[in-house]
Formats: C-alpha cells, structure tokens, sequence
C-alpha cells in the first residue's frame, strides 16, 4: 500500500481529524513523517526547545514533568502543541514505554497546517487547555517537597 494511502486512514483514524475531507487528510499526511522509535526513547524534554508536534499512531508513551508521571498517551493521541503554539520550551518529557510508530510534523509545516485548517487548529486550542487545567489539579494534588 502506497504509504500517503495508508498513512491517511491511519489518520482517518486519529480523533484529532475527525471530519476532515479527503483533501485534509491529504495535506496533513503530505506534511508529517513516519517515525519508528524503540521503548526508551526520550521524544521530547522538559525545558528543551519544541521543534515538532508528534501524533502517535501505535504503541505508548509516558509524559513527565518535574519527574512525575502526569499522563500515559497511546494510539490517536498527541504531544507537542504547547510549545508549537504558545513559543515556549517543552513543559514536560516523554519518553516511548513500547516501541512506537508516530507522525511528527514540524515547527513551519505545524503552523500552515492550523493555518489552513481552522478545525484542527480549535481541537488543539481545546486540548492545551484541558491539559494545563489538569497539570496544575496535578500540581496542587502533588506533596510539597
């Protein structure tokens, strides 16, 4: 199978992309590249610079900050938006805990794409927000150290 093909009912698949035509899938397929990473993997790092938005299409990931776990993320979900969106370094680490097929769109390719398609752009504004509203319920349940 041709991978644009396969690649697009992966994404098909992605809740991020519910909706959208053929012709935004096709953009957002044209835009990403498949990655394979083993278990272990450190995708991104807290305080490091965001370069890319990364979708993850099988396997696990763990996502940690200050080193506690905040969130496990798996097939259909993502990371990365934060630092894309708001120019700022990456607010957590995560590292692959299985081997992990993902599509990772970068910085300028990121940016067009929410650009041109207003709808993905809404989802991702409505998941930071839910996520930094559930990172500091995580912060205040948190010890003091």
């Amino acid at each position: 199978m041709h991978r644009n093909v396969w690649i697009d009912e992966r994404l098909a698949q992605v809740p991020l992309f519910e909706g959208l035509s053929k012709k935004q899938l096709e953009l957002v397929s044209t835009l990403a590249t498949r990655l394979d990473v083993p278990a272990g993997t450190v995708l991104t790092r807290e305080g490091g610079q965001g370069y890319e938005f990364i979708i993850v299409l099988e396997g696990k990931v763990e996502v940690r900050q200050h080193g506690r776990l905040l969130a496990t993320r798996g097939e259909g979900e993502f990371f990365g938006e934060m630092a894309l969106v708001d120019h700022t370094p990456r607010t957590a680490t995560v590292r692959s805990t299985t081997p992990v097929v993902m599509e990772v769109i970068a910085r300028r390719e990121f940016q067009a794409l929410l650009s041109d398609v207003p709808d993905i752009a809404e989802r991702i504004h409505a998941t930071m927000a839910k996520r930094r509203q559930d990172t500091m319920a995580h912060q205040r349940m948190a010890p003091a150290v």
